[in-house]
């Protein structure tokens, strides 16, 4: 009989599930459950994006493309990057189409860490950096960032976490869980703190195109010369809501993206062909539609953060992404507490802060990307569950 727990590697052992996904799938297997877990677009990919995949399908476009991708992708990434951020990435040598933002992710941490070397992690944010780092025998080293600085990451707390082990700082702006940005002159000062060090940086963006109240999103490639120490990670998840087609791409410097280009090809070969059809027409056709959907979670975004705030759960304004992070240490309860009892008693699914790392502990992460309608009555329910918490002290 085979010992299970003699086979799973050590490195895997000490991995957690994720806590986004375990609050969603309780929720998922209850009745009447208002969920405000998952970063997913309510809104359909837009029609045009699913008519070239169909076009594509019908015409047999099925087969694999080149390993980094269609060149015609590629040229259309190019074109798009430039357009946002005035840099210019050559198609043929600084671009791989990925499977999602996450396998780029994946396979930079991979090309650029080795065992022992340290990598900088801005928290809160995504939960798949750490266990990335981890497999690959890297050192996740959290920099803390607090709502008094509006989670963004400040050049002392960055200078204060470099050591001469550190390799790699991976900067999550806009930020998932927090909506928090990094404006030009904050990037400014990070660039300068890596000026003299030879630290990468690796810049996840996939939620660049969502920014509110006139911020325009800058990249930390368009400061001095940053594009030559930074993996830029973008994709379509978000902005163009086609999260199940699973495509984003990297951009970076020549000799790094030709490692990553080796990974993979053998991790993956390439990115789904007929996703990465409908991905040009995407780059091509849907400025106006990433307005409007921009639009409608600015509306979402000014009631939530109102409507927290009014019943007493303090709530700085995210200036990004589709996400809020309220404080929840008024009401006693931990982070996952309060998720719990939200679920269980007011069927109210949230995620907890300290899923996004430690520092997120007493705050909880609520997604506006689902209707107004379906957002007020979660937050009058939220309000009904802070109230009795009120009344259980007395």
């Amino acid at each position: 009989m085979i010992d299970y727990d003699k086979v799973i590697s050590d490195r895997a052992r000490v991995i957690k599930p994720s806590g986004i996904r375990k609050f969603f799938d309780v929720a998922a297997s209850m009745d009447n459950v208002i969920s405000l877990g998952v970063g997913e677009p309510d809104f359909q990919t837009p029609w045009v994006v699913r008519k070239s995949a169909i076009t594509a399908l019908e015409k047999g476009r099925t087969k694999y493309s080149a390993n980094a991708g269609l060149s015609a992708l590629r040229i259309a990434v190019s074109d798009h990057v430039f357009r946002k951020t005035g840099v210019s990435y050559s198609p043929d040598s600084q671009i791989v189409i990925t499977v999602g933002g996450s396998e780029g992710i994946d396979i930079c941490i991979r090309a650029m860490v080795n065992p022992g070397d340290e990598v900088l992690i801005v928290e809160p944010c995504f939960v798949c950096y750490a266990p990335l780092v981890t497999l690959i025998g890297g050192v996740p080293v959290a920099i803390n960032t607090r709502a008094e600085d509006q989670f963004r990451l400040t050049p002392e707390a960055l200078r204060a976490a470099i050591t001469d082990k550190t390799k790699l700082l991976i900067l999550p702006y806009p930020n998932n869980p927090t909506g928090a940005v990094m404006p030009a002159a904050d990037l400014e000062k990070i660039a300068e703190v890596l000026e003299d060090t030879n630290i990468m940086v690796l810049s996840d963006e996939i939620y660049s195109e969502l920014t509110y109240n006139n911020e325009k999103h800058t990249s930390i490639i368009e400061i001095g010369d940053m594009a030559k120490r930074t993996i830029y990670v973008n994709g379509f998840s978000k902005a163009y809501s086609m999260t199940g087609w699973r495509l984003g791409y990297i951009c970076g410097p020549k000799p790094l993206i030709a490692q990553m280009l080796k990974i993979h090809q053998f991790e993956i070969m390439c990115a789904p062909t007929v996703s990465q059809f409908a991905a040009i027409e995407a780059i091509h056709s849907c400025d106006d539609d990433i307005a409007h959907m921009v639009n409608e979670y600015n509306i979402r975004r000014r009631w939530l953060v109102n409507a927290l705030n009014e019943i007493g759960l303090e709530c700085f304004e995210p200036l990004g992404a589709f996400y809020v992070f309220p404080c929840i240490k008024s009401t006693g309860l931990s982070s996952e507490e309060f998720c719990e009892r939200l679920l269980y008693e007011y069927k109210v699914a949230v995620v907890p802060g300290n899923a996004f790392g430690e520092c997120g502990e007493g705050y909880v992460r609520i997604s506006y990307a689902y209707s107004l309608k379906h957002i007020m009555e979660a937050v009058r329910r939220i309000g009904e569950f802070t109230q009795s918490l009120k009344k259980e002290k007395k």
